[in-house]
């Protein structure tokens, strides 16, 4: 088996992928590089989603790129405007003659005695191997071969169509349909308005209640700026704007978590009238931001509420029947058709497995560094997100970081860095949210320390300042020279060649 060798090595090309390929041959000139995407096209997320009314939950002067201005008039932006997005970042950068398609990575190995990573691909062609020095994972947080649907008593026995929202079948009619959408997050919260254009009825089937804010998709400063400034300084502010605002708003939550739920309630009051029973179907039993916050774009799920195309029902199931849902309480609910928006499966870097001097990384047991690198593991960056945040604040940090490293171990001729934890650290799951998708996957991911560089701080101005603007050098990372077996060299000291 013949094996390629490049300098980086991007492992995935959605948003954050394309992102990091723009960032790297911009801040890294003369790296070879190369991007492996385990679908047939680009875009992530924002290409597999299909279903009616996909849409960002976070506005994109801030979920766009830092390096490329958002220009549409609408901040809350639908899929396809996004992944076009995506497609036009790839294309002004010549990104796409980099990309192989169909590429999935199931595996990786460091070695030390040659300094580079060693990544098993299953191709059309059959199985390939890329060595590269830098392996930068771009792969998102959940499995896109299967969404997590529970296992409900009686599923066979019905005589409709069932379908995960994360599958949407192309150019699907359901025209004149009885559609049930299970679930109360940010999908079911998308599609119930959404397809109430065509549908007989629809009705948001919730186990229990999320919180909801209702915020105008379009961006009244922004637009302004954008017709008076250059696009590239309107967006900068806009985008800072926002991230401001958003910090400030989930430290005033997280602070006054009674406060923020009765002035949630009263601004539910406004957009659904006195007789609306808000106490069942818009209470949460945990505080606000314990799980993210849902937006509603234009009040478009309370405008389907109120006129009727749109119903809430809080209720468990009981058992699937022929003709749709028994609930425990005794109601029925007929459907034709059932949209299963019950959650997502999480996965860590794609799930790859990955390997150092023939050791297996158990993710569960190791620490992350700054959220980006993983304590042990030689020359690997992987990008999360914020889930207080858009995604792609993080993202470009991260990227940008993977970029400062890399010119870092140039100038000092090293062949590998590492994270290395001194001393007992105080370790903590790595997402705190209750949300039930998240505990269920939980156990995949690394631990958090409680203090930096091991804490993940969910602060945007914060890490800015740590990765952007802060110096590579830190006692918790370990550097090795370049040599003929890195592995019997000892780590350099911190700044010794510089």
């Amino acid at each position: 088996m013949t094996t390629d060798y490049i300098d980086v090595l991007i492992v995935g090309a959605g948003l954050s992928g394309i992102g990091a390929a723009c960032q790297l041959q911009a801040r890294c000139p003369g790296t070879t590089y190369r991007v492996l995407e385990a679908r047939e096209r680009m875009g992530g997320t924002w290409d597999l989603f299909r279903y009616p009314g996909v849409r960002s939950d976070s506005d994109m002067h801030t979920l766009g790129y830092n390096f490329k201005p958002w220009t549409d008039g609408k901040a809350i932006a639908d899929g396809p405007s996004i992944l076009s997005y995506i497609r036009e970042a790839a294309e002004e950068h010549g990104i796409e003659d980099r990309i192989r398609y169909r590429h999935k990575a199931v595996s990786a190995s460091w070695d030390s005695a040659r300094a580079r990573w060693f990544v098993e691909i299953e191709t059309p062609e059959g199985p390939k191997t890329i060595g590269c020095r830098w392996l930068h994972m771009c792969t998102g947080y959940y499995r896109y071969d299967r969404g997590y649907t529970p296992d409900f008593e009686g599923i066979d026995a019905f005589e409709g169509e069932i379908i995960h929202p994360q599958f949407w079948p192309e150019d699907y009619d359901y025209s004149g349909k009885k559609v049930v959408v299970i679930g109360s997050g940010a999908t079911a919260i998308t599609l119930v308005p959404a397809m109430t254009d065509k549908a007989a009825s629809v009705t948001m089937l919730q186990r229990s209640p999320s919180y909801v804010v209702s915020l105008p998709a379009r961006d009244r400063l922004a637009n302004a700026l954008r017709r008076f400034l250059p696009a590239k300084l309107a967006y900068g502010l806009t985008r800072w704007k926002n991230v401001i605002r958003q910090l400030y708003t989930y430290s005033l939550i997280r602070r006054f978590p009674g406060r923020t739920k009765a002035r949630l309630k009263t601004l539910l009051r406004e957009e659904l009238g006195a007789d609306f029973d808000l106490d069942t179907h818009f209470s949460p039993r945990y505080d606000p931001w314990d799980q993210r916050l849902c937006l509603v774009p234009d009040s478009d799920l309370f405008k389907a509420l109120r006129g009727g195309g749109a119903h809430v029902v809080t209720d468990e199931i009981e058992r699937f029947t022929a003709n749709g849902i028994a609930l425990v309480s005794g109601q029925t609910l007929d459907a034709d058709l059932v949209v299963t928006a019950t959650g997502l499966e999480l996965v860590y870097g794609g799930g790859m497995t990955l390997h150092v001097d023939g050791r297996q990384v158990n993710i569960n047991d190791e620490i992350v560094y700054r959220n980006a690198m993983l304590s042990g593991v030689p020359n690997l960056t992987n990008v999360f997100g914020y889930v207080n945040a858009s995604w792609t604040l993080r993202a470009d940090l991260t990227s940008e970081y993977m970029c400062k490293m890399i010119a870092h171990l140039d100038r000092g001729s090293y062949a590998e860095v590492r994270p290395v934890p001194s001393g007992a650290i105080d370790r903590q799951d790595y997402i705190t949210f209750s949300s039930s998708y998240i505990q269920r996957s939980i156990d995949q991911f690394p631990k958090q320390g409680s203090e930096a560089p091991w804490l993940i701080t969910q602060n945007y101005a914060r890490d800015v300042t740590l990765m952007r603007f802060g110096k590579i050098d830190d006692p918790a990372l370990a550097f090795k020279r370049a040599g003929t077996d890195a592995r019997e060299q000892e780590p350099v000291p911190v700044g010794a060649a510089e």
